[in-house]
């Protein structure tokens, strides 16, 4: 008689366990076991042991199957079971591990395969794994010149194992209603009057702050704080050094020449590298949405800015249009207080626009769902890359099947209070056109946009870093799998996800620059970099600081209710308070807002892998590399951010999630 020692693992997520039934069974290659009931699945958590006996060795394990059956046949009652993994210990002490983490319903069979990564073995097995992820895993065209999405019309109908938990599902509902009951017992859901005063809009989120939207409502008028979030704030990817004014940038020297340094000169300072641009001109000609029945406006300004001999980063020119035009003027520092703030005002629409549309949600949501849908239908669980990724795709399919519902459906709450209809969808088609590889790349993106000796600008500071080492990590656990480039192209899997992505995700435009196919390891590297950093601290970078820069109103407005002016001299306060959205516009704005930047309690730090797919000791060891360099880079972000004013947390490894989870 020969006896195997065989561990099953519940997982650790509320209502994991089951009262039914589940059955367990060896393959290897020498034979199969009888079933053994597994005992007592119902614990969260709970590790079973039990032994399997059969008559003579099974020879190499291969593969573990389980069963599940229901302990009382009622009709329609599936109790699902989830099993996290399964450890076996063959009667020679080897110790063979089973990822499972997969939900089982009753009468479902699986077969787990032993976990060290392999990219090439049991074809069969892995074709059956594949052919049956593809039923379940399916792409559907989501609108034309947008990436695809995976064919879902609502969270219920994805498979179990990437839907929200139950922590998860229940405490955003939580904070949903906590909020909208704080704000709803104020009267101020429904209200589609304007603001009266700018100590309402204080007095209506005064239980809903964050310490720097705190701040911001007392420095959001100021120049060097304006400066500093579009380095800083929740959407650093429009700033770009300036050499050349545009053409249709109306500025002169004579203009600028009062906010620069004494003697110096507009092209002077341009030649020094101090001069910068913000352009939303991708924001020109969008349709016009209508709010609660009544018209909205955009504009599509060019911001230019200058870095001084102070390193304060300061507007100090502002067109609201792209064409100029007599009605089209270019705003000063030096023009009426209320000229310049309305100037900067429409500057921060402008760039909520861009944020959310093209940083925060094509970028982020958008094709991380492409990247997992791909790594779904073509990675196997063996697939060592399926494992370096699987760990950074919690949640994303689910949010993103919400929003199409909930946030761009014709009643959502993005489509109601800011762009709404066409425009939300035009806006990211314009970006998608031009969009390009190495403007994911962060280093290469950094040069490119000439940012690379801008002071003070920590998105950059604590990205690169982050990104170094992501890249040190992905590169360690590629190499030691792919030991050279003709390993590479020999992998018909890894090819057919990157083609899967190409297609799907940058709809086949070579001019983008994202490859269609991989022929070295240098190439998997960086495209795994820019993946995982996408998912995880990108995505951090643009959401994370949502509800701080945008909790107070007029730093970010989610809409305008006036045009923009078109002569000088003539704005009050009054002016300002009715061009800002109306209260109910407002308060749904900031509930999406609040939303979007809360943690819940089920929050997995970058580099945190609860989910244990790698086994063998050389990946094992470049994960405690990872969370190693990780802590390090924590405790230097944590250390600077006790000397900064306004602080930077977005990039610090221990405050962002490994996914795009929200």
């Amino acid at each position: 008689m020969t006896t195997y020692n065989v561990d099953v693992t519940t997982g650790s997520m509320i209502h994991a366990g089951t009262t039914d039934y589940a059955y367990i069974s060896l393959i290897g290659t020498k034979g199969e076991s009888e079933r053994v009931k597994l005992d007592s699945l119902w614990e969260v958590g709970q590790t079973v042991y039990c032994k399997v006996h059969t008559p003579s060795t099974l020879g190499t394990i291969l593969l573990v199957k389980l069963v599940k059956k229901p302990s009382v046949l009622v009709e329609n009652d599936d109790n699902e079971w989830f099993c996290s993994k399964v450890q076996v210990t063959t009667p020679d002490n080897e110790v063979v591990h089973f990822p499972c983490y997969t939900w089982l319903s009753n009468f479902e069979e699986i077969e787990l395969r032993a976990g060290k990564g392999m990219w090439c073995d049991a074809q069969s097995h892995r074709q059956r794994e594949m052919e049956t992820r593809k039923r379940l895993y399916k792409w559907k065209p989501y609108m034309e010149g947008l990436p695809d999405c995976i064919d879902a019309k609502s969270p219920l109908d994805l498979p179990e194992e990437i839907r929200f938990s139950f922590t998860k599902d229940s405490e955003m509902l939580y904070t949903r209603q906590e909020i909208l009951a704080t704000l709803g017992m104020k009267g101020l859901i429904t209200d589609t009057s304007e603001w009266a005063k700018l100590e309402d809009i204080k007095e209506a989120f005064s239980q809903h702050k964050t310490s720097i939207s705190g701040y911001i409502e007392d420095h959001w008028k100021e120049d060097e704080f304006f400066g500093y979030q579009i380095l800083n704030g929740q959407n650093p990817m429009v700033i770009q050094r300036c050499s050349k004014l545009p053409s249709n940038f109306a500025v002169t020297d004579e203009m600028v020449k009062p906010f620069l340094e004494t003697g110096s000169s507009l092209s002077t300072e341009m030649q020094r590298g101090n001069i910068y641009l913000c352009d939303y001109r991708r924001l020109a000609g969008l349709p016009v949405p209508v709010i609660n029945g009544k018209q909205q406006y955009i504009t599509a300004p060019l911001c230019l800015l200058y870095k001084n001999p102070e390193d304060k980063l300061l507007p100090i020119a502002i067109q609201l249009n792209q064409q100029p035009s007599q009605d089209n003027p270019v705003f000063l520092p030096s023009d009426p207080e209320y000229d310049w703030l309305l100037a900067k005002l429409y500057v921060r629409n402008a760039d909520f626009h861009e944020h959310e549309a093209n940083s925060h949600y094509w970028r982020t949501h958008g094709l991380s769902e492409v990247f997992i849908v791909s790594t779904l239908r073509n990675l196997p669980m063996l697939h060592p890359m399926y494992k370096l990724l699987i760990q950074h795709t919690r949640y994303t399919v689910h949010i993103n099947t919400n929003g199409r519902f909930n946030l761009f459906g014709p009643q959502g709450v993005y489509t109601s209070t800011n762009l709404g209809g066409q425009g939300q969808f035009d806006l990211p088609k314009k970006w998608l056109s031009e969009v390009t590889f190495s403007s994911f790349c962060l280093p290469e993106d950094i040069d490119a946009r000439g940012l690379e000796s801008i002071p003070n600008f920590y998105y950059r500071d604590d990205g690169l870093k982050v990104w170094e080492i992501l890249n040190r990590y992905v590169r360690s656990i590629v190499e030691h799998y792919y030991p050279n480039d003709q390993e590479i192209q020999k992998d018909s899997e890894l090819q057919n996800w990157i083609k899967d992505i190409f297609i799907h995700g940058f709809l086949g435009q070579k001019k983008t620059g994202f490859p269609e196919k991989f022929g070295t390891v240098k190439e998997v590297v960086e495209f795994v970099t820019m993946v995982i950093f996408n998912m995880s601290a990108q995505h951090s970078a643009v959401n994370t600081g949502q509800f701080d820069y945008g909790g107070w109103l007029p730093n970010s407005p989610n809409s305008m209710q006036k045009p923009p002016p078109t002569t000088k001299g003539h704005s009050t306060e009054r002016t300002l308070l009715e061009t800002l959205p109306d209260i109910a516009t407002t308060v749904n704005g900031a509930v999406f807002r609040w939303m979007l930047s809360a943690k819940t309690s089920d929050f997995i730090p970058l580099g945190c892998f609860p989910d244990e797919h790698f086994c063998e000791d050389a990946p094992l060891r470049f994960i405690q590399e990872l969370q190693s360099d990780l802590d390090s880079l924590t405790q230097q972000i944590r250390e600077r951010n006790k000397s900064l004013v306004v602080p930077y947390f977005y990039l610090c490894p221990a405050e962002m999630e490994n996914s795009t989870s929200i």
